[in-house]
């Protein structure tokens, strides 16, 4: 235990984007109690976008360089790392980070394709992988690959992959939201889930033995099924405020999954790190450099992460 082990450490993202306002205008709404927050950020960023009403421990990261709403620069990539690490490094209960830039990152030399990955880097132990959930309620897609380019999903997915990628799916079910068995929806690489072949192999060559697999393992899985139609009972049940059919969609790729989740939750979806001991939930959109320091982002997806927390 130590001082930050019960409490919500939220990094500001990027300190030219919106990373400090949404922080701002979502703990004002919310007021949260201080004692449950920790901002790890910098007092004149923070300044630069709003004013706190609640007075929340803020732990200084230095930035003594010009803040510059909408700029790309190695200086704010490299204040957003540093951020992230100091994050892991106090071991919180919970981690909300608000968007990072990856130019910015990669600009200051730290090559990550995201910050799930830099959070995987600092706070992975004994073979913990970091994986990436999407939710908003009970609507909830992982991927199984990330910012990954299309030309490349196919070769990044293969039977083990995908068997180790179910397994911690349910480890989360099971261990964090108490689910016992789960199920799960399988979404298919390719159209009509290849037609047998005639339009791609990888659902049976990779797909169906890794869903056999598991299924030996107790695992309640489909299988690999066209996306065009997977998804259109559970974006329908979502809208009516009814059950969704699965509990969780698996999608190959990054598109795939996240077009159907967000074109009816955008401002209500989390972005979500499982597989490490520290949970981290996140805004489910970007920088937002052509509206930095207007004053005009929406932060409710920030609080919808942040309320994540607390439950």
């Amino acid at each position: 235990m130590n001082k930050y082990s019960n409490k919500i450490a939220i990094t500001t993202g990027d300190p030219n984007g919106v990373g400090a306002e949404i922080t701002i205008k979502a703990l004002n709404m919310l007021n949260l109690p201080a004692k449950d927050i920790v901002i790890i950020s910098n007092s004149k960023v923070l300044n630069t976008y709003g004013r706190l009403a609640n007075s929340y421990e803020v732990i200084e990261i230095d930035y003594p360089e010009k803040i510059e709403p909408g700029v790309v620069s190695a200086s704010a990539g490299d204040f957003s790392f540093r951020a992230l690490e100091k994050a892991c490094g106090i071991s919180p209960k919970f981690i909300v980070t608000a968007p990072t830039s990856k130019e910015a990152m990669h600009l200051a030399g730290h090559i990550y394709n995201g910050q799930t990955e830099v959070l995987e880097h600092f706070l992975a132990h004994d073979g913990q992988k970091a994986e990436m959930l999407f939710v908003s309620k009970d609507l909830r897609v992982l991927l199984l690959t990330r910012h990954c380019a299309l030309k490349d999903v196919s070769e990044n997915l293969s039977k083990e992959i995908i068997i180790e990628k179910v397994e911690r799916l349910r480890s989360y079910f099971q261990n964090k939201l108490y689910i016992k068995k789960p199920s799960f929806a399988l979404c298919a690489l390719n159209p009509h889930a290849g037609e047998n072949g005639i339009m791609g192999d990888e659902e049976e060559r990779k797909m169906l033995p890794a869903v056999e697999a598991v299924r030996k393992r107790g695992i309640n899985i489909t299988n690999p099924l066209p996306a065009d139609t997977l998804f259109v009972k559970g974006v329908q049940n979502y809208l009516k405020g009814e059950k969704v059919p699965y509990d969780c969609y698996i999608s190959c790729y990054h598109d795939q999954g996240l077009i159907p989740i967000k074109s009816v939750a955008s401002e209500k979806t989390v972005n979500m790190t499982i597989g490490l001991d520290i949970i981290r939930t996140s805004p489910s959109h970007g920088t937002a450099f052509d509206i930095a320091g207007k004053n005009i982002a929406n932060p409710e997806s920030m609080i919808e992460a942040i309320k994540y927390c607390m439950y």
